[in-house]
């Protein structure tokens, strides 16, 4: 104890290790944390990067772009395609539209590596205070491109990463214009539209350079979500949305106050393509040719640029003939009865959706009779009520019980009780009054058939109608289809005479003859239409008029063989029957075919094959194809214009008079088969040749009497009025080896010098070496050869 002299002994403990303050562990730990986090970092990286996706995609950007089609005017008339898109240098986009989408999706794009870091802060700040809703995203451009180009749109862990990688490896690899130009070309903005360009036709139906800064605005809100900001579903929001560019736009600087407000005050007009396709068959028939050609890949990929011979203005005429013709030879047929009955009483119908267009005189809609007057119906169409008046729906009183109009129908006479409350029917609009709309009723036609239109000088295909509606049957009856064509056939047989020496004044005879089928052991008895005959008469007579025991009689003359041989040098390529029955067009031939071979006529023997497809270019412009036509004299123009000019007779005193309204030089010839299964009218001037036929696609019977002057003339007349609007009047040309002699129109000879009683002299036509040398002595009498007694029942019938 202290004091007491005695000395304690101290024992020194051992000394214990310097402790770790503890700032200096946490350093470690976070030096350590890092090492580790980095070595994770970089082995999560290099996982991710080991299968990858080559760049190459993006160096050399070749997206699956848009074949177009184009008439000969250059007008869009179809496209093919996976993805509607149509590749645009970034130096053709509007800048508006560029800043449009660099405010609204990226606004640092031009300051980051790929990856936003900035950005994502601000997104998660954004995202965490509005209660963790995910209210901003904090992808950029790159990455956007990234996901579109090389990855799925699956949602996870491991495609975010793998996007964020590519992203950097992208901003490496090329630069940042390289990866706005790809990305402005690639993303989808709803309407099936792909890429800038697209969407401004799409939207706008205008070219990227005549945007305005509002129509950017509105584009660059679109890649978020097509569907939901459409304008067509969801105008308000579609508009909100544009709103919300404009002011990013203003806040990153690239426009002013004034611009924003005047932005925004504009008024956008919509562009929304309609149902409706132009000349879809003939678009169909183009496609075939190139799938045939340059196969699936380049046709729906390749960005094609397809330069072809239509016509619109003709085409145009052409549909809206054909639309017209065969509508009214089904209304000949009869009524067929409402498409279905609804309850009346339990519709609302000031609520029934309105049209997508406003009615205009000549539409057609479906309406549902909501009540029956003393002289008309109540038709509700859509939510606006219309009167069809009796007067308006007389053709209905025929009504048909059947498939054959011929004899399964009855008169109903009374139209009040053809239709009652809920039937659902459809109307055409007739008028538009202060009142309301005024209606007739009409149904849609059940028969077919087609019409095409050739440059018989170049063989340019210039209109063409595969069938009523592409939607209900995409079988294309201008070139697919095989129909007899019944007396249309009958100018290959005259002019196999005319090229045998024989001239339009030759004599023979028209009355009735039985031919024995040794091969079947039967016999075989032609007819004429209305079962007459007229004696000797002049090739040209007999041709206008159809007759068919003269033709038949003719094509015995000629020789079967020859009328083979001759069709073949023509064009015909079709199987041709090697008896008789020929003469009355028995053989099946294609619309196209046949009408190119009556362009051979017109275009004094020289054949040009029909074409559709007048250039194709790939993507940068290159020609990968021009077609120049090649025209073969294939027969004398003699031969050629001696048939033209008797096929001018068909129409001036023949079964195709009622073509004379169109007060030009027109040669042509009309053909029913059978049983009036199939009509026929074929002709034209030297600049342009039209086939019409009209026939149900399970051949049955059009109707008693139509014929092809008929059921398919009124078609032919309507399309070539609006047609040869185009065309300057050019008559045919005479060639030097044809002369005109006058002769005796009974015998085909020589006037003779003394004039007697009843003879007649006519100016004819020959083959310069083939005119007659003998004078007529006397008139010949048809009757001398037959009396008018009744005809033995025929088998087959044309005219």
């Amino acid at each position: 104890m202290p004091g007491d002299g005695r000395f304690i002994e101290i024992q020194q403990r051992p000394r214990l290790p310097r402790r770790w303050r503890w700032w200096q562990i946490v350093l470690i730990g976070l030096f350590a944390c890092s090492i580790g986090g980095a070595t994770m970092v970089a082995g999560v990286i290099w996982h991710f990067s080991k299968d990858l996706p080559s760049l190459d995609l993006l160096q050399n950007y070749q997206p699956s772009l848009v074949t177009t089609v184009y008439s000969d005017d250059r007008q869009p008339i179809g496209q093919f395609f996976i993805e509607r898109r149509i590749l645009t240098p970034l130096t053709l986009i509007p800048k508006s539209l560029t800043q449009a989408v660099i405010a609204t999706e990226d606004a640092r794009f031009f300051e980051h590596p790929g990856l936003d870091y900035v950005g994502m802060v601000r997104a998660a700040w954004t995202n965490i205070r509005a209660g963790g809703k995910k209210v901003e995203g904090a992808s950029t451009i790159t990455q956007q491109l990234a996901r579109s180009l090389f990855l799925s749109a699956e949602r996870s862990y491991e495609r975010k990463i793998r996007e964020l990688i590519l992203a950097y490896q992208m901003e490496v690899a090329v630069g940042k214009e390289q990866i706005l130009e790809t990305y402005l070309n690639q993303i989808y903005f709803g309407q099936g539209a792909y890429g800038v360009a697209s969407a401004a036709q799409s939207y706008f139906g205008k070219k990227l350079s005549a945007l305005t800064l509002a129509e950017s605005a509105f584009l660059a809100g679109l890649p978020k979500s097509p569907s939901r900001f459409s304008p067509f579903t969801a105008y308000d929001r579609a508009k909100k949305r544009q709103e919300h560019v404009l002011f990013r736009m203003q806040e990153a600087g690239f426009i002013t106050l004034a611009d924003r407000d005047a932005a925004v005050a504009e008024t956008l007009v919509f562009h929304r393509p309609g149902s409706e396709r132009l000349a879809p068959y003939f678009v169909e028939h183009v496609r075939q040719l190139l799938m045939a050609k340059y196969g699936e890949t380049m046709v729906y990929k390749g960005g094609l640029d397809i330069q072809t011979t239509l016509n619109l203005e003709m085409q145009r005429a052409a549909e809206a003939a054909f639309a017209s013709g065969v509508r009214e030879l089904d209304k000949r047929q009869g009524w067929r009865g409402p498409r279905r009955t609804v309850d009346v009483n339990a519709l609302q119908l000031s609520k029934l959706p309105a049209s997508d267009k406003p009615f205009t005189a000549g539409d057609i809609a479906e309406g549902i009779v909501v009540k029956v007057a003393k002289d008309h119906y109540v038709v509700q169409v859509g939510p606006v009520a219309g009167t069809l008046a009796f007067d308006d729906m007389a053709w209905a009183k025929r009504v048909l019980k059947g498939s054959d109009p011929a004899i399964d129908f009855v008169i109903n006479p009374n139209l009040k009780q053809l239709l009652k409350p809920g039937d659902v029917v459809e109307v055409g609009i007739k008028k538009l009054t202060r009142d309301g709309i005024q209606l007739t009723l009409e149904q849609t036609p059940i028969v077919e058939g087609g019409l095409i239109a050739i440059d018989p000088k170049s063989g340019a295909i210039r209109a063409m109608v595969g069938g009523v509606d592409f939607s209900r049957s995409e079988y294309n009856r201008a070139v697919q289809a095989h129909r007899q064509p019944g007396s249309a056939f009958k100018p290959l047989i005259y002019a196999t005479a005319m090229g045998q020496g024989l001239s339009p004044a030759t004599q023979i005879l028209d009355a009735p003859v039985v031919y024995e089928q040794q091969e079947e052991d039967k016999i075989w008895k032609p007819e004429n239409y209305g079962r007459k005959f007229h004696g000797m008469v002049s090739l040209r007579d007999a041709l206008a008029h159809s007759h068919n025991l003269a033709t038949v009689r003719l094509l015995d003359k000629v020789g079967i063989k020859n009328v083979i041989e001759f069709s073949r040098s023509v064009g015909l390529t079709s199987p041709l029957q090697g008896d008789l029955s020929l003469g009355l067009g028995s053989s099946s031939v294609g619309l196209m075919e046949l009408t190119s071979v009556y362009g051979v006529f017109l275009n004094q023997g020289t054949r040009v094959e029909p074409f559709a497809v007048k250039a194709v270019m790939d993507n940068t412009g290159k020609s990968l194809e021009t077609t120049q036509p090649e025209s073969h004299e294939v027969i004398a123009k003699e031969t050629a214009y001696l048939i033209t000019n008797m096929m001018e007779d068909v129409v001036q005193k023949g079964t195709g008079q009622a073509a004379k309204i169109l007060d030009r030089p027109i040669a042509a010839k009309t053909g029913t088969t059978n049983d009036y299964i199939n009509a026929w009218f074929i002709g034209g001037t030297p600049n342009l040749v039209t086939g019409v036929y009209v026939g149900f696609d399970d051949r049955r019977s059009l109707g008693e009497s139509e014929t092809g002057a008929r059921a398919a003339l009124p078609i032919w007349i309507g399309f070539m009025k609006q047609a040869l609007k185009q065309l300057p009047v050019v008559p045919f040309e005479i060639p030097d080896g044809v002369s005109f002699v006058k002769v005796d129109s009974s015998t085909g000879l020589l006037e003779s010098e003394q004039e007697g009683e009843g003879q007649t002299g006519v100016v004819e036509l020959f083959t310069k070496g083939s005119e007659p040398t003998q004078a007529a002595h006397r008139r010949v009498d048809p009757t001398d050869f037959y009396k008018l007694d009744q005809i033995p029942e025929g088998q087959l019938v044309s005219r």
